[in-house]
């Protein structure tokens, strides 16, 4: 636990220094996990890429360990640490669009929500994550993935350029071809590098209404329900996008009352194009079955990105496991189906989402992220509120993990690697990404300034 003393003055600082006297302490030490309880010397709100040279200067000076924050989660607890200081970029919220070229600067401060209603002014948008409050910074180094990618690949993908703060205080610019190294690193490696204060990204046309919703149906239809969802979208256009998830039904005045707090299977549907169009295409799995909600329309894409808001809201705690399907086996959906009667905690997740359409296409070698060639991904995210019961909700997602081994890669994306687990970092990059990845940290962080992360170690 850090002493009570007041918040140093950093020189050169133009931002809000925050320290564990101050009355905002509380609120920015912790992380949108609450799982992660962490009390940092220091948080240095960053108002631009001067103030991040001037914290990370003070941090070297003072032999303090560096977290950055973006705008949003850190799942994994990234964003704050114990005893060190938050070189927190929040407060970074440009946004920049040229509508004619379909092109954006963006703030490292920004989250996917503020993006989103920036861009959607115009009809526009890029891929970026499943929640709002996600943060645009973290998601796009270290996956990139949301709705959007059958159509337009993850983030990273679209990932035109950045603005990095090196360790040693450099301001670099990276793209295709200055400081291209640098760039093919940034997009999916992580934060291993440097801080990067401004994204651009190419913008695509999206919305702004959308043929989209949920549908919820009772768990004993998990098992046709699931085979069928399966079929539909191995079959669909790179449009349609969603996802199957087997959860409890929220406590919401939307879901018939005596079905609140049963297992259930969520549909998220969604078809990114013409509404019309969608509503035709949609309408084999939207009339499948007898759902108990059925709420499915025209919705701006701003709605739909928040349609899994209440799933995870800050302050919870949360575990997680990810990993990637060649095929959707009935067998592996029969395992998953089996795993989830004895789940610990209520507010559990399990989501396959689709691949393919423009996932299938990337040039893998033109970037760090390492998305295998595969038709699905599950995520298992174990949800629940306080302390008890800690143990054993994490002991199931490992056992869920562990239970449908035989039918995945084994692999995930930096985002969703636990920090135990370097080994899986390494395997999922492959050896020939990998030993690029530690070219570059030996380049631009050989001190591993920028260790709190899905960590790639210099050579040294």
């Amino acid at each position: 636990m850090t002493t009570t003393r007041p918040a140093p003055r950093i020189p050169d600082f133009q931002g809000e220094l925050i320290g564990p006297a101050d009355a905002a302490y509380e609120t920015f030490r912790r992380c949108f996990n609450r799982d992660h309880d962490q009390h940092p010397a220091l948080v240095a709100r960053c108002t631009s890429p001067q103030d991040v040279r001037a914290a990370l200067r003070h941090a070297r000076e003072n032999s303090l360990g560096v977290s950055v924050r973006g705008g949003g989660h850190a799942t994994a607890g990234f964003a704050s640490c114990e005893g060190g200081i938050v070189v927190d970029t929040s407060p970074m919220k440009r946004v920049e669009i040229d509508t004619e070229a379909r092109t954006g600067r963006f703030g490292a401060g920004l989250t996917w929500g503020e993006l989103d209603a920036a861009t959607q002014e115009s009809g526009l948008a890029v891929t970026g994550g499943r929640v709002s409050d996600t943060g645009v910074a973290g998601l796009t180094l270290g996956s990139g993935s949301g709705w959007l990618e059958r159509m337009y690949g993850p983030s990273a993908w679209n990932m035109l350029s950045a603005e990095v703060m090196t360790a040693d205080g450099r301001i670099l610019h990276a793209d295709e071809t200055e400081n291209a190294d640098l760039f093919w690193g940034l997009r999916g490696g992580g934060g291993n590098f440097g801080v990067v204060t401004e994204f651009g990204f190419r913008l695509h046309p999206v919305g702004p209404l959308l043929y989209a919703g949920m549908l919820l149906h009772p768990r004993s239809a998990a098992g046709p329900l699931t085979r069928f969802y399966r079929d539909f979208l191995e079959q669909a256009p790179d449009e349609v996008t969603g996802g199957i998830a087997l959860i409890t039904a929220p406590p919401e005045d939307f879901v018939p009352e005596e079905a609140r707090g049963k297992p259930a299977v969520g549909v998220i549907v969604a078809y990114i194009g013409d509404p019309a169009r969608g509503e035709d295409v949609l309408k084999p799995l939207v009339e499948w079955g007898e759902p108990l909600v059925r709420m499915v329309q025209q919705m701006p894409y701003t709605a739909v990105q928040r349609m899994l808001d209440d799933g995870t809201p800050t302050g919870v705690s949360e575990y997680f496991k990810i990993d990637y399907l060649p095929e959707l086996l009935d067998e592996a959906l029969d395992t998953a189906i089996a795993q989830v009667e004895s789940v610990t905690a209520p507010m559990t997740q399990v989501i396959f989402c689709p691949l393919g359409g423009e996932m299938d296409r990337l040039d893998a070698g033109a970037m760090a992220l390492a998305t295998p060639p595969v038709k699905w991904v599950y995520f298992c995210l174990t949800v629940w509120w306080g302390d008890e019961g800690r143990g054993r909700h994490i002991d199931w997602a490992r056992g869920f993990h562990t239970a449908m081994r035989p039918w995945t890669t084994g692999t995930s994306v930096p985002n969703f690697i636990c920090p135990d687990e370097g080994a899986r970092l390494r395997a999922s990059f492959g050896p020939e990404k990998y030993a690029r990845l530690v070219a570059l940290k030996d380049r631009y962080d050989p001190g591993n300034v920028f260790a709190l992360n899905q960590n790639i170690p210099p050579s040294g």
